[in-house]
């Protein structure tokens, strides 16, 4: 059967270039290239598989026409979410008006766990945003689209430990179930596979759908600490801050004020217990169980 045609972005990035890598290997001669959707053309991957070269196409988010250019052809889109920005929301809708206006049929966005205009999590808000422009997009195009809301990152947290071996927060003693990478990866491309070989009239069977992925247990940050120390070999430890020293602790980066609040409220999420759902959704959709910290710190 062939594929319809797929596009993914972010593919200079880490979970981008992990879906880009993965599809490539899965399809066949006789289905249409992979298109790779950048910022910058000379940082795409260089991919071939039996469908022959990846092509490349040059859309930023915020460039409407650039990206119903790139996306003509395009029946299904792999969307990795925009760098962090203040804008990042409008961004997203101008990306997504250009893929309706392309004809993409089916848009599968990387959103993140407990997705709520409420959340405490600020960046979780952008991402709610996004879902609800994509369903108003179904609404108005018929547009399907699938959202994968990613926890924490696992391969992520060994840099949460500073240079002097503390990881610092106002977590307190909240949990936090971080998915690998990989799994969400994984997770991708069983979603978009099916989506790109069934009906492209929004009836596929995860069209509509959100999927929570996580990891197989949800973890304090002592024992996330505990974890690095014991598979690394380096110092780790937690030390939990309050929200005044938090901020004055991440004063000196000269970050914006918008920023630093996204990096604060990563921990009070923890703490309000936002972040520490374990969902089986990795394990439904690709097969196999979800990584844990422990295996993903192993294998990097």
């Amino acid at each position: 059967m062939t594929t319809a045609k797929i596009a993914v972005t972010g593919s200079s990035g880490a979970v981008g270039g992990r879906v880009a890598r993965l599809l490539a290997a899965r399809l066949g001669s006789g289905d249409p290239p992979l298109r790779l959707l950048v910022r910058d053309a000379s940082r795409a991957p260089s991919l071939t598989s039996p469908a022959g070269p990846a092509e490349v196409a040059v859309a930023p988010y915020d460039d409407g026409d650039a990206a119903r250019r790139a996306l003509a052809g395009v029946d299904v889109l792999f969307m990795v979410s925009g760098a962090e920005a203040p804008d990042r929301v409008d961004q997203h809708r101008t990306f997504l008006d250009a893929a309706a206006d392309a004809g993409v049929r089916h848009v599968v966005y990387t959103s993140f766990l407990g997705a709520a205009p409420d959340a405490v999590f600020t960046l979780a808000r952008d991402h709610h945003a996004t879902e609800q422009h994509l369903a108003a997009a179904r609404a108005r195009t018929g547009m399907a689209w699938t959202a994968l809301r990613d926890g924490l990152y696992a391969d992520f947290l060994p840099a949460m430990v500073g240079d002097d071996g503390v990881l610092r927060g106002p977590a307190g003693e909240g949990r936090v179930a971080a998915v690998a990478q990989d799994d969400v990866a994984d997770a991708a491309v069983a979603v978009l596979m099916p989506a790109a070989r069934g009906p492209l009239d929004g009836t596929g069977e995860h069209a509509g759908r959100a999927y929570d992925l996580t990891g197989p247990e949800a973890l304090t940050l002592h024992e996330v600490a505990e974890t690095v120390a014991r598979v690394t070999g380096r110092p780790a430890r937690y030390q939990p801050e309050t929200l005044e020293e938090a901020f004055a602790s991440r004063a000196a980066y000269g970050a914006p004020d918008w920023q630093v609040a996204a990096w604060v409220s990563t921990y009070t999420a923890i703490a309000a217990g936002q972040l520490d759902t374990v969902s089986s959704a990795v394990e439904e959709l690709t097969g196999h169980p979800a990584r844990s910290l422990e295996q993903v710190l192993r294998r990097s």
